[in-house]
């Protein structure tokens, strides 16, 4: 990978009443929606997953969505795939670009990001690669 783009984002997350299992109680959801700046300007707009276990600081997730927007001056949009665990308080967190996701200007995007967030404020790293024009 060799382009990286940082910026910072807003989130608003909304619960959604949740899907009925049959064992054990079901997962939280959640619907996403980010403002991103920076290296990306743009929207995202996506679903969630949480559940948390027995144990203080043990929970993991799963997310999907989809940023619309502008990227080194190309426009289009493409998918991230989100899968994050807290073991004990510890953190493990993967996003990566889901392949052939991308549109427009960003089709055949490829990447990853990395999220931090220091006093409540959002940033990211996000590592790519697009094909030439």
């Amino acid at each position: 990978m060799g382009e990286i783009a940082r910026g910072g984002f807003e989130v608003t997350l909304e619960p959604q009443p949740p899907e009925p299992i049959q064992d054990g109680g079901p997962p939280n959801r959640m619907t996403i929606r980010k403002r991103f700046v920076g290296g990306i300007e743009g929207d995202a707009t996506g679903q969630m997953l949480s559940a948390t276990s027995d144990v203080e600081g043990s929970a993991g997730y799963v997310a999907i969505e989809r940023i619309s927007g502008t990227l080194a001056g190309r426009s289009g949009s493409f998918v991230l795939h989100h899968i994050g665990t807290m073991d004990r308080g510890e953190p493990a967190l993967a996003i990566t670009v889901i392949p052939d996701s991308g549109t427009d200007e960003l089709e055949g995007i490829r990447g990853s990001m990395l999220i931090d967030v220091v006093g409540g404020v959002h940033s990211y790293e996000f590592t790519y690669d697009l094909p030439e024009d």
